[in-house]
This record gives C-alpha cells, sequence and structure tokens, in this order.
C-alpha cells in the first residue's frame, strides 16, 4: 500500500494553496496526499488559477483513493477569516497552527506515514501573539522529543545544522560540547534509521573562517568542536573535520560525505540553495515521526498568479513517500499508519 501523508499547506494568503492544487492535477502520485486546509480556500484558489479541483472529505477508516487528476482528499480546517491571495492576515495564524497540530498528532496516531509543510510566515504568526521560531521548533515542543535538527537535502548534497533560527550574534554562545555531541548523534543515527546507511559519514564545519587558523581566528574549533569529534570518533564514526566552509562544499570534498553538519543557518543553506533551490527538501531529524517540508517561503506577489513552482514540494511529497516506504520494508511487521489494519 502507498503511504498516506498529511499536508498542510501553511499560509494561507501565500503560494501553499497554489502549490497543492498544482500538484494535485498530476496523473500520478507516490502517495496518498490529505490536505489539512480550508476546503473554500482551495476551491477559491483553484478557481483565481483557473484549475479543476474537486475536493472529497478525508475518512481515516477508508482505504485509500486512487487519485485522479484535479481531485483532492482534504481533512476540514478552517480559516478564521476570508483569505485574500497576497494579502496575509494575522487573524488567520491559528488556523496555520490548527493544521500543523493535527498533521501532527495523525503522524504520532499513526492516521499518516509522514507530514509535509507549506511555508509559513513566521512574523504573521508571532505578530497574532504565538511564539514560533519555526516549523522545526514547534514541532519537536509538539513531539515532546529530544532537540531537533534540521537537515535539507538535494540531489548530490544533504546539510544539517548545529544550529537553526537565531541572529548570528547568538550562534557561538550555543555550540557547546553536550549540544554539538547531541546534534551529531541525532544526525547519525537518522541517516541509518530513515536512509538506510549502516556507517554515516560525514563532514562538520567548523564554525569560523578556514576553520579557526589554529585559533587565530576563533577558539571555538579547538576548545568544542575538535574535542567532541575526537570522542566520537572513538566509538567508531566516520567524522572528518572540523574543516572550512568555504571548501567543504565544493564537489570534490561534498562527493565523500552521506551529509555536512554546518554550524549555523546560512552557512550551511547558502551553499545547498545555490546547488538546488527549488528542488531541496526540507527534513527535520530528532522527531518521532517523519516530517519533510519545501525550501522555500511564502512567496505573496506569486499567490494565485499561476507562477508558483510546486518543484520544492513535489521533492518533498517523493521523499517522504520514499522514506516512509523504506522504513516500512525495514520493518515489514509494523503497520506505519491507522489504515493498514483495514485495508
Amino acid at each position: 500500500m502507498s503511504p498516506r501523508l498529511a499536508i498542510t499547506p501553511g499560509e494561507p494568503a501565500g503560494i501553499g494553496p497554489d502549490l497543492v492544487i498544482c500538484l494535485a492535477q498530476r496523473a500520478t502520485l507516490p502517495a496518498e496526499m490529505v490536505i489539512l486546509a480550508d476546503p473554500d480556500l482551495l476551491l477559491a484558489r483553484a478557481r483565481q488559477l483557473q484549475l479543476p479541483l474537486r475536493i472529497v472529505e478525508f475518512d481515516a477508516a477508508r482505504p485509500h483513493l486512487a487519485h485522479l487528476p484535479g481531485q483532492i482528499v482534504v481533512l476540514p480546517t478552517r480559516c478564521h477569516v476570508p483569505v485574500h491571495s497576497g494579502r496575509p492576515d494575522a487573524a488567520n495564524a491559528a488556523y496555520v497552527l490548527a493544521a500543523l497540530d493535527r498533521a501532527c498528532d495523525g503522524c504520532r496516531d499513526g492516521t499518516f506515514d509522514a507530514m509535509i509543510t507549506g511555508p509559513v510566515h513566521k512574523a504573521i504568526i508571532n505578530n497574532a501573539g504565538f511564539a514560533f521560531s519555526g516549523h522545526t521548533e514547534y514541532l519537536a515542543a509538539r513531539c515532546g522529543g529530544p532537540r531537533p535538527v534540521m537537515m535539507l537535502a538535494t540531489p548530490g548534497l544533504r546539510v544539517a545544522l548545529a544550529t537553526t533560527h537565531l541572529p548570528l550574534n547568538q550562534v557561538s554562545a550555543h555550540i557547546n560540547r553536550a549540544g554539538l555531541t547531541e546534534v551529531i548523534e541525532i544526525l547519525y543515527r537518522d541517516l541509518q534509521r530513515w536512509f538506510g546507511i549502516a556507517t554515516p559519514h560525514l563532514g562538520i564545519c567548523g564554525l569560523n573562517p578556514h576553520a579557526g587558523e589554529e585559533g587565530h581566528l576563533g577558539r571555538e574549533e579547538i576548545e568544542v568542536i575538535t574535542p567532541v569529534l575526537e570522542l566520537l570518533r572513538q566509538q567508531g564514526w566516520r567524522l572528518d573535520g572540523p574543516l572550512p566552509a568555504d571548501t567543504i562544499f565544493a564537489p570534490l570534498r561534498r562527493q565523500h560525505y552521506d551529509a555536512i553538519l554546518a554550524m549555523y543557518h546560512d552557512q550551511g543553506l547558502t551553499a545547498l540553495k545555490a546547488l538546488g533551490f527549488g528542488q531541496a527538501v526540507n527534513i527535520t531529524l530528532g522527531l518521532p515521526i517523519l516530517r519533510t517540508s519545501v525550501d522555500h517561503g511564502t512567496a505573496f506577489s506569486l499567490a494565485g498568479s499561476g507562477q508558483a513552482d510546486p518543484g520544492s514540494l513535489s521533492a518533498a511529497v517523493e521523499m517522504a513517500a520514499a522514506l516512509a516506504r523504506a522504513a516500512r520494508a525495514r520493518s515489514p511487521g509494523v503497520a506505519t499508519h491507522a489504515s493498514s489494519a483495514s485495508a
């Protein structure tokens, strides 16, 4: 049976609804997609895009529906105020979070095999009075698990982050031995768990230019990063570094690694998005559930225009479906969602 995936389109005034509607037009899909959104929003946006759309309400007890172009399965989640393309309203922030909560809980209780998130606008959610630093941190708090690790993947490169959404002047203070050890352990074990890589080979970036230049350009490499790597190498882990971030992403270097760990957001994601923007997938590691996401923002100026590219959402769906199928194959006796028992 193909996986059942929950998709949250994200900010209703952005391109998330457009991407879901465009994806639904395809002849085939790798999984059953269940969209957690307001049906009226989707129908209105489809009319604006001049695309056909038929909505079927989700029923968890029903076997998977065969995909038909222009048809979409929806778990209704209602917006609080009317939506106008490209004009966000903080009154709908609660709707965005409610969809995330329902998708996350559905993954935890086995209704869904994985969740895929569309783009949200963090400032709008915070302006509505909700503390929100990003999907990664929000879902980790919802699941109540260990720290989350953000990893983005595009063909030929996987990049994980030791820190995520922090001002640059706070990064050094958040890189300590205990935290860095935990991040590397999560990265290493989830590459085994989700990707089936028996002994991952990781490249670890330094924090400072030239990886600190033997302490002349910063001491984090000497005092934090190198001691952590040496300790983990004693367990037989394949870890190279700390290496200069301005050379580790070169093709001859990156091809040796199953993933590269960057110390902060732009250090790693600038390189990854330069290589594969629009094809990259955001994968949250360290959660008890499988979550992928697009690699871009809400693009308000494109909402409702028909010009939004669904490439990253398509890649996120393909990735989630492939990882869910692989996880099931490695544990064939375990049902990954509730409908497996009734189909």
